[in-house]
């Protein structure tokens, strides 16, 4: 695959009861996780959400210190990906987006994302 057909994405990951790993880096044992309804995760990331495009809050900073992926580490970088690599539902809403752009909250088995588009 050419890196033509590639997108670079960082993105903020909220774990809850449904998903498929209920354990991160920043709650080992899950004990957050498991309280956490998929509707007190969105309504998390919505709120973040709102901070990062009224400028109150930095995307990067937000992502190193609340996501639940280990690209935390990386405020959130995912790297550049292809199709097929990703999630269907997260594959489909970066390639949906503009460079720069914020997603709104998407659901995959991982928990609930927002995603930035970064090439």
């Amino acid at each position: 695959m050419s890196s033509r057909d590639q997108v670079k994405a960082s993105h903020i990951l909220i774990k809850h009861q449904g998903s498929r790993r209920k354990a991160s880096w920043k709650d080992p044992e899950g004990k957050v996780i498991m309280t956490t309804t998929r509707e007190a995760a969105a309504e998390q990331l919505k709120s973040i959400r709102e901070d990062i495009l009224s400028g109150k809050a930095n995307f990067e900073d937000v992502a190193t210190r609340v996501s639940d992926c280990s690209s935390a580490k990386r405020g959130g970088d995912l790297g550049p990906f292809g199709r097929g690599q990703m999630q269907k539902p997260f594959e489909e809403a970066t390639y949906a987006l503009k460079v720069g752009d914020i997603s709104e909250i998407v659901d995959t088995d991982s928990g609930v994302h927002i995603i930035k588009r970064t090439a």
